[in-house]
């Protein structure tokens, strides 16, 4: 008997599609497979029902209800929030992510709005956008050195994990703060559990929200939090938008409460145009792109293939989530 294999190539933003080539690759170097790809959720019921493995980035618990026969679940995505159900962390069913596709280059996204900020290079495009010389009004913002300065990681996983190696090699004094800190600071120099927030935060320069999604994180990045800040230091999400109390943040933002703010993500996506993150002057806005490069499906292939060659083999599989944390 083949194995079932289901893929949903279809996400409201274009740039996450499967390529053309996933099907026939997949047929091509694993002939045990059965392979079925839908661009929508419209039959995802009747197609599901016999699958041995799904691939994709969201799955409702009425749609696992109908998955008689499914055994894992590969999310295209590093986070799987979307996946996640009462239905799904009931079950003994396999879900892996793609943390070690999209950290790394999420990492590299980050460290990027990290210089962008001390170097205060929105404003350089500004002014460069106006032909405008403006070497005194970028001195007046007083441009800084990453070197030496602080940063505080909130999540120490693949993308959080990444953000605290590449910065410390820049000469960064790096906190994180994590879920379970008796699994050690990883690259980071100090490491604090959830209640040491309050203590960590008013010591960074440079805050980076990598944390996952889940029920317990959800909103947790209020004006509380906003307020221990420095208010010369910089925000930066490269989570989700659901992590924050966005209307908290452009309010610090606007009162200049904290320096500025680079954000990828955002609570609604794509980000309306009535929004005042567009106007405002301190931050630096990336349409939820930190982790695309011309070479992610690559990427995404060949951790799929490796999986693939586990589950046929019924060897562990990699990148394992733990579906009662939802992480």
């Amino acid at each position: 008997m083949p194995i079932k294999l289901l893929s949903i190539i279809y996400h409201p933003f274009s740039l996450w599609h499967a390529p053309e080539w996933l099907r026939p690759r997949l047929q091509r170097d694993f002939p045990q497979l059965e392979v079925t790809v839908r661009d929508d959720f419209k039959t995802i019921e009747d197609d599901i029902r016999e699958a041995e493995i799904f691939l994709g980035w969201s799955l409702r618990g009425e749609q696992l209800k109908a998955a008689r026969q499914l055994r894992w679940i590969h999310s295209t995505a590093a986070a799987v929030h979307t996946l996640m159900s009462p239905e799904l962390a009931a079950s003994d069913i396999l879900v892996t992510n793609a943390r070690t596709v999209h950290g790394p280059v999420v990492a590299e996204h980050a460290i990027a709005l990290i210089l962008a900020m001390a170097k205060r290079l929105p404003s350089s495009i500004r002014y460069q956008q106006q032909r405008q010389w403006a070497q005194d009004e970028i001195w007046a913002e007083r441009p800084e050195e990453v070197s030496g300065a602080t940063l505080l990681v909130i999540g120490l996983g693949s993308i959080g994990g990444g953000v605290a190696e590449k910065a410390r090699k820049l000469g960064m004094h790096v906190l994180a703060v994590r879920e379970h800190p008796e699994r050690g600071p990883g690259a980071a120099h100090e490491v604090f559990g959830s209640a040491g927030l309050r203590t960590a935060l008013p010591r960074a320069d440079f805050v980076v929200l990598a944390a996952p999604v889940t029920p317990r994180t959800n909103r947790f990045f209020t004006a509380a939090e906003l307020g221990w800040m420095k208010p010369r230091a910089f925000f930066i999400n490269i989570s989700r938008g659901s992590l924050v109390d966005e209307p908290a943040l452009i309010a610090a933002l606007r009162n200049r409460r904290i320096a500025g703010a680079a954000l990828d993500v955002f609570d609604e996506e794509p980000l309306p145009e009535q929004s005042e993150l567009w106007e405002l002057p301190n931050v630096l806005i990336t349409p939820h792109t930190a982790g695309v490069t011309e070479r992610m499906w690559d990427r995404q292939y060949e951790l799929l293939a490796e999986n693939l060659q586990r589950y046929i083999a019924r060897q562990p599989l990699l990148n394992p989530v733990d579906t009662k944390a939802g992480y």
